[in-house]
């Protein structure tokens, strides 16, 4: 094989050389926690400019324009650094690199509130979300890599609470910061987490020696294909909405620019002897179904939170600080249901496919609860919908990552890694792009029908009120509506569990 590359004029892989055997013991299992709140952290300070990009505006003198950037100009390197941040931590060694995430992470969130102007706070969200985005990825190779195989789910449940336990969490925070102590918090309260889980990681991940001859084989060609081809469709995503989409000549170029570079990387990672992404992985049906059901996931874990945390605040006129405990009811029962879940899973019995199925039911069954809102609801109304997503969501979850993980060989590791990795993150941007087109859209339709089932009816009362009456009753079909497209989505994705996924038995499964 390595013949005729280089009779082909391209280089060699290098020998892959497995990586020392470390035994299992209280030092792996602090290092894992220790990523872990590095991720959760990562987590809440992405929620920064999204909770309290109003008061940092008033703050910082920042216009409207300038505050979407902020948001659009996190996501895009945080994404990129998911596709690519496997390679690094196999070449600088994992402790190596993921301290030095997590440290970049601390100090830009420190200086943030300290930006002269709003370029300077833009660079440094940006060089933040590329440290943020470093780390899911790391999670995951911890657990893989160090955990025994009886408690390898239970490592591949930490990394499911962050996508159930940390979003629904970071939101609340940063509330919190903002109303009671000040906006600046919002960003300084990753410190002393960070510092924990700097020293946690330090003290209980082992030191692999560097890997610096991986250089001479760097993929520039998919380096300099794909970091700039998911950056712009990312941010031509996030920013499409608020342009009108292809109306908008910047968004035609970020979409259509950005599709055309990741044809070109696709095909690069296709033929490249040491690629960020194995393409040839697809072919592994449970891989693909994961990847693909992940993406409906998402989309219907951010409804679950956009929805009711939406509807408070312009129906009823809810802070993001009301519309916490609402968030709450889901977050923190994780705790105790992703480690049941994974229990259950990990039973030889029990096929985790049909644990996926159960997960999204009660995902379809809360959404079609929420479907019959009303312009009565308040807070209370909405804790038995979100309480069906206490474990719903982590059936949903953890079952996708048992069968992306337990068809591929310890080798492959890293490759599932950034595979997976990077699908959560662009379909999270991929959900929120499509909800806030379907949000658009039925709020005109149910505007415009209201207006016209009104007719000429003779106005009891001045045209001001009866307008913030019937945008009111928009709202409130629009968010009806948004529950039953996520509940038909979870249906649509059950029906297909049975003919595409196989069957996949835990690591040396409980008795």
């Amino acid at each position: 094989m390595s013949t005729a590359l280089i009779s082909q004029g391209m280089p060699a892989p290098a020998p892959v050389t497995a990586p020392p055997v470390v035994a299992f013991g209280p030092r792996i299992v602090v290092g894992l926690l220790g990523v872990l709140l590095a991720v959760l952290v990562a987590g809440f300070n992405e929620n920064v400019t999204k909770v309290a990009l109003a008061d940092i505006r008033g703050a910082m003198g920042i216009g409207h324009d300038e505050g979407s950037w902020l948001i659009a100009l996190y996501a895009a390197p945080s994404v990129c650094a998911m596709a690519f941040a496997p390679w690094f931590s196999v070449t600088l060694s994992l402790r190596r690199f993921t301290l030095g995430a997590i440290a970049a992470l601390m100090v830009l969130g420190l200086l943030s509130p300290f930006a002269p102007n709003e370029r300077t706070l833009m660079l440094l969200r940006m060089l933040q979300g590329l440290a943020g985005g470093a780390l899911p990825p790391m999670l995951m190779t911890v657990a893989l890599r160090f955990l025994p195989a009886n408690i390898k789910l239970y490592g591949l449940a930490s990394y499911a609470l962050t996508a159930t336990f940390g979003p629904s969490l970071g939101t609340p925070l940063a509330a919190f910061w903002v109303e009671y102590v000040g906006w600046q918090w919002a960003f300084w309260q990753i410190i002393p987490s960070s510092l924990l889980a700097m020293a946690a990681v330090a003290w209980g991940l082992p030191q692999d020696p560097l890997r610096l001859e991986r250089f001479a084989e760097f993929n520039w060609q998919g380096l300099l294909l794909g970091f700039p081809a998911i950056s712009m469709l990312v941010i031509g995503l996030v920013q499409g909405e608020r342009l009108d989409w292809f109306a908008s000549p910047l968004i035609r170029v970020l979409l259509g620019g950005g599709s055309a570079l990741m044809v070109l990387f696709l095909i690069n990672e296709w033929c490249h002897p040491l690629p960020f992404f194995k393409l040839q992985l697809l072919k592994l049906r449970n891989l693909s179904f994961a990847l693909f059901t992940l993406g409906g996931v998402l989309f219907a874990l951010l409804a679950s939170s956009l929805i009711p945390s939406s509807y408070l605040a312009q129906v009823q006129g809810y802070r993001p600080l009301q519309t916490s405990p609402v968030l709450l009811v889901v977050a923190l029962p994780q705790l105790l249901a992703l480690p049941l879940v994974a229990a259950l899973c990990n039973l030889r019995w029990v096929d985790c496919r049909w644990v996926l199925a159960t997960g999204l039911a009660l995902l379809s069954l809360s959404c079609l609860l929420g479907s019959q809102i009303t312009s009565a609801w308040i807070r209370d109304d909405f804790y038995l919908v979100q309480a069906l997503q206490i474990f719903g969501q982590p059936m949903a979850v953890l079952p996708l990552l048992m069968l992306s993980t337990g068809s591929i060989v310890p080798a492959q590791g890293p490759f599932a890694s950034a595979w997976f990795n990077s699908v959560k993150g662009f379909a999270a941007i991929l959900a929120g792009a499509v909800l806030d087109v379907l949000t658009t859209a039925r709020l005109h339709f149910h505007s415009t029908s209201l207006v016209d089932r009104l007719g000429n009816s003779p106005l009891v009362e001045d045209s001001a009120r009866l307008a913030a009456r019937l945008h009111k009753q928009a709202l409130v079909l629009t968010s009806s509506d948004l529950y039953l497209c996520m509940a038909l989505l979870a249906v649509v994705l059950i029906l297909i569990i049975p003919f595409v996924p196989t069957r996949i038995y835990p690591p040396r499964a409980a008795t």
